[in-house]
Formats: structure tokens, C-alpha cells, sequence
């Protein structure tokens, strides 16, 4: 069966949840980043790292939600068939790769983006940081209104991949998700769902 590698709190929780979806057999190893066993199976010690039966890896989040999609169209997690729905669904795992996601970076580690080591710059960072992720669940809100799921065809793996994302915006942001109700009413959907529950269970447990 396949093997998802995974870390607390990373994004490859959207994998996770997106292969309990699915309901076939996989495996979920829980590893971290940069540890022996994660470089073993993948040099760049990242998650998720998902690999097949036969050996072989894919990385990266989206492209693993894709393929996930993909294979098992029965699960019907593609969010549409036609060219236009693929489409969306690629623009909509590029915004949460490209523009979401790394709006966190600066707030995750603020020394990436500055030379002066004084508390004042780091916070400044961090504070930019928070100002650009705002910015982006903006634009998911306004998305959001009227919709249950990200893609006109349903529930998708891109619900999936927001569904971390959202969950640190909840925590990091000083007013949470308040000025993102859309936004908090996709994550409490999500969050309800009994394969979530089952994931999250998984994955803090200790």
C-alpha cells in the first residue's frame, strides 16, 4: 500500500486527510523533518513525501493531491472533469503553494528575510508576514461567499489543501479568522467531517 510520510502542524496534512477520503489502504508514518528516516526516503528531509508500492516518490503537496485525485477518480476529490474545472483546481493548489503558503515563511522564520538580528526587525517581519497572510485569506473570503467548497464540483483534495493553511491563519493571526467568516465556516466544515476527526486524532496523538 502506499506510505504517506508526514509531520505535526505541516502541511502534509492535507494529503492525509485527502487519502482517508478516498477510503483505500495506505500506510501514514510520522517522521521529522530532517530526521534519518525522512532523508532516507527523501534527500530534501521534507513532507509530504508519498511513496507507491513499487518504490516509487512523489513530493510536494500539491503535486500529490493531484495525483491522489487522479488515481482514484472514484473518490471523486478532483473538484470537476471538464478542462475548465482542472483548470481551476491547478489554479486554485498554485495560489495555496505560491501565494499562501509562503506568506506564512516570514512569520515561521522571520531571520530568512532580514540581516539585522535585533528583536525590533524580527518582529517587523513577523508583522509584515501576518499583514500578507490577511491579505490572501482576503481573497479566499471573498471566494468563499455563497460556496461550501473551494471548486464548483464539490468537496476536493483543495479543501483538503487549505484546511492546514487555515488552521494556522486561525493561530497566527492576532484576530484569528474573525474577519474571515467564510473562511472559518469552510474550516468548522471541514474540521466536522469524521475522516478529519480520524486524522487529526492520528496525527496528535503522542
Amino acid at each position: 500500500m502506499p506510505t504517506l510520510y508526514y509531520a505535526v502542524g505541516a502541511c502534509s496534512l492535507a494529503p492525509h486527510i485527502a487519502l482517508e477520503w478516498i477510503g483505500a489502504p495506505y500506510e501514514a508514518v510520522r517522521v521529522q523533518f530532517g530526521s534519518d528516516e525522512l532523508l532516507a526516503v527523501n534527500p530534501a528531509g521534507a513532507v509530504p513525501t508519498l511513496q507507491e508500492n513499487d518504490g516509487w516518490l512523489l513530493t510536494q503537496a500539491g503535486a500529490i493531491l493531484d495525483y491522489l485525485a487522479s488515481k482514484h477518480p472514484e473518490a471523486r476529490l478532483a473538484g470537476g472533469d471538464g478542462v475548465r474545472d482542472k483548470a481551476e483546481a491547478h489554479r486554485w493548489s498554485a495560489f495555496f503553494t505560491s501565494d499562501v503558503h509562503a506568506s506564512f515563511w516570514p512569520i515561521f522564520m522571520p531571520d530568512r528575510y532580514t540581516s539585522d538580528r535585533t528583536e525590533s526587525a524580527r518582529r517587523a517581519v513577523v508583522e509584515a508576514g501576518r499583514k500578507l497572510v490577511a491579505k490572501q485569506f482576503g481573497l479566499l473570503n471573498r471566494h468563499l461567499a455563497g460556496r461550501e467548497h473551494i471548486l464548483d464540483g464539490g468537496r476536493s483534495v483543495i479543501d483538503a489543501y487549505s484546511f492546514p493553511m487555515i488552521r494556522w491563519a486561525k493561530k497566527l493571526l492576532p484576530d484569528g479568522l474573525k474577519e474571515h467568516p467564510h473562511v472559518q465556516a469552510l474550516h468548522d466544515r471541514i474540521a466536522a467531517d469524521p475522516a478529519v476527526q480520524k486524522v487529526l486524532a492520528r496525527e496528535e496523538r503522542r
